[in-house]
């Protein structure tokens, strides 16, 4: 029985969950696919820089691209196979950008490198136990993607009070983690228990939904007094860093704040599934369990490699591209639409959602009714930050906290004019990233100038002193007889010369 008291947060939704379409039958191996295509960043953070080239052939797990500074994380070869481009591919993007991507073209044998895994985790110092986790380019697979080692460092450089392993799967259709519990149970349990010797936190909790029966049965025999297991309500978005924080804590995060500063630290199931492979098997993440759901044949989960095509994904459970369909990476709040199904699944990607776009209403104006306030899990002001991302108000925008959306579709989903709201507010946050991005880079560039001009006139001023030490020295008087010398020798050969033709001519 748990000891922790439950409380609750401001808003959120009772949804319908649409678990049952998935979750039922047992995950398939995704056969391997034409081509991986694997984007230099799959996390926050700073993207990898290639280590390979067109041509090369390479191995699974072998390090392909390396990471660029401390909050970035190594690209790992999903299989086996040769390197056939690198370059810009579309990727997961909300705005449909395109970005550096190294392409593999698999040899079907899916031969690993040389892999080993540690016998006894314990016997590890944690901070070596974090950079195994950080070399095995294990990132959240929740959905932020944040890289696990930083949050795990901040965690030793800092008392944690609160390891939370979040096994909380509140999105609709979504039943990845579900169906990980129930097939892995031993993977999660030991995965957990080496995070906690990482981080070195005084309690442990795994936090499951109350809906999730067969998942908590998996896990209550390989629980001891070290972990606890609390179940909380189902509701969204409850599996939210901040929310699931404040239902097993009852504090709230603080605006701009960290769960560190509380002496927090939380961490995706997924991820402790990842950090039991590369402890004990020496294992890079590579793979993870998707659900491919929503207007198709045969919904299902998957366990696909990192870099699988999205239509590769859809065809396993049988289904051919339609006109009409929308193509949805998440769930159906959060989800970002893809224009294409070329993209790649990437560590964040937990699930293919095809909806139909005739279900789609029509967007109308505001009426100002304040559902979207009521739904807010943040307690922001949705009506406002529309009015202002719409007139591109950069100013009110950051005042009215924009940046403390956590983009969870309450206020989308409840409004009844069909305004996108979240669509508004994360382009909104894209312009003013951008222009961020371009003051700090002309103010960047305006301290290059000045210190060029400061240098250029520090030459000046050096030359000048260095010609008036050589007055005062006497080298200049030096330096003018030296040349009036010269100047005597070569009229003295030019007359010696006139000399010579003169004489000629006489004989």
């Amino acid at each position: 029985m748990s000891s922790t008291d439950i409380h609750s947060f401001h808003g959120g939704l009772k949804l319908e969950t649409y678990k049952s379409l998935s979750n039922n039958l047992s995950s398939l191996i995704s056969p391997l696919p034409d081509k991986i295509i694997l984007p230099l960043k799959q996390h926050i953070g700073h993207p990898a820089n290639p280590l390979v080239k067109i041509g090369e052939q390479v191995y699974k797990g072998q390090i392909i691209a390396e990471p660029d500074g401390y909050v970035s994380l190594p690209v790992h070869a999903t299989t086996s196979g040769k390197i056939r481009d690198i370059g810009l591919y579309s990727v997961p993007d909300p705005l449909g950008i395109k970005a550096p991507c190294i392409v593999i073209e698999p040899d079907g044998m899916d031969t690993w490198i040389d892999i080993r895994g540690v016998d006894n985790y314990l016997e590890m110092d944690p901070v070596t136990l974090q950079n195994r986790f950080r070399d095995a380019g294990i990132s959240g697979l929740g959905g932020a993607g944040f890289p696990a080692h930083v949050k795990l460092k901040e965690g030793t450089q800092t008392e944690v009070e609160l390891l939370i392993i979040n096994a909380v799967e509140c999105e609709p259709y979504i039943t990845c983690d579900d169906r990980l519990i129930r097939e892995k149970p031993d993977y999660i349990v030991a995965g957990t228990r080496m995070i906690l010797h990482a981080v070195q936190a005084r309690k442990c909790i795994i936090a499951i939904e109350e809906d999730m029966p067969d998942a908590v049965n998996a896990l209550l025999p390989l629980l001891d007094d070290d972990i606890e297991l609390v179940k909380v309500p189902t509701i969204y978005p409850q599996g939210s860093e901040k929310q699931l924080i404040k239902t097993l804590t009852g504090k709230a995060v603080p605006s701009g704040g960290l769960p560190i500063h509380m002496g927090i630290v939380m961490h995706n199931v997924g991820t402790a599934a990842a950090a039991y492979r590369a402890v004990s098997r020496g294992e890079p993440l590579v793979s993870r369990y998707i659900t491919v759901t929503g207007c198709i044949p045969s919904p299902r989960n998957l366990q696909v490699l990192i870099g699988t095509p999205v239509r590769h994904c859809a065809e396993q459970c049988g289904y051919s591209e339609k006109s009409g369909n929308s193509i949805i990476l998440g769930g159906p709040m959060m989800g970002t639409l893809v224009q294409n199904m070329h993209v790649p699944v990437i560590k964040t990607t937990h699930c293919i959602l095809i909806r139909n776009k005739l279900n789609q209403g029509t967007e109308m104006p505001c009426i100002r009714c304040g559902n979207c306030a009521e739904v807010c899990p943040v307690e922001l002001l949705p009506q406002q930050l529309y009015w202002f991302s719409r007139s591109s108000d950069h100013n009110k925008l950051k005042q009215h906290h924009l940046f403390e959306c956590i983009e969870c579709g309450c206020c989308s989903y409840v409004c009844p004019s069909n305004i996108p709201l979240v669509h508004y507010y994360r382009l909104a946050k894209n312009e003013i990233n951008q222009r961020d991005l371009s003051i700090t880079k002309a103010s960047e560039s305006r301290y290059r100038y000045l210190k060029h001009q400061e240098r250029l006139k520090h030459e000046k001023k050096k030359k000048k002193l260095s010609v008036e030490q050589l007055s005062i020295s006497g080298k200049p008087n030096e330096k003018k007889a030296y040349i009036h010398e010269a100047v005597r020798r070569g009229r003295a050969k030019r007359v010696k010369k006139q000399q010579v033709r003169k004489d000629q001519k006489d004989e």
